[in-house]
């Protein structure tokens, strides 16, 4: 036991472009992953449907992991995610993000090829 205990503050990384926004996202999520259960396909359930993956947290294998904002809608282009504002976007581990990414795009692309009708054929 010591006669004094040290405490200091938590201290979190940050991204070198747009701080202000991503710290608007991140203190908001928690610092914490905000994938939900099937965004990604893991449906989270040891952890109340929810990513348990925190800003800055320590990993074996891929080390320190940092978090990522990104848009609620994954479809979007690049462009069009950079001038949505803070309340359209949501705090995303990199493993969730890719995820989600590559489960939306999939079936953003299935529900295009069910919309378009069949070529007008003669049999």
């Amino acid at each position: 036991m010591y006669a004094f205990e040290i405490t200091q503050p938590e201290i979190h990384t940050r991204p070198l472009a747009d701080v202000e926004r991503w710290e608007l996202v991140a203190e908001a999520a928690g610092y914490r992953c905000q994938c939900t259960g099937g965004l990604c396909g893991s449906q989270h359930s040891r952890t109340d449907l929810r990513c348990p993956i925190r800003h800055d947290q320590y990993r074996k294998g891929p080390g320190r992991v940092r978090l990522i904002v990104a848009p609620d809608d994954l479809t979007l282009s690049d462009v069009d995610a950079v001038a949505l504002p803070a309340g359209s976007l949501r705090a995303w581990c990199p493993e969730c993000h890719q995820a989600a990414r590559r489960r939306q795009r999939e079936a953003d692309a299935a529900r295009r090829r069910f919309d378009t009708e069949p070529p007008a054929t003669l049999f």
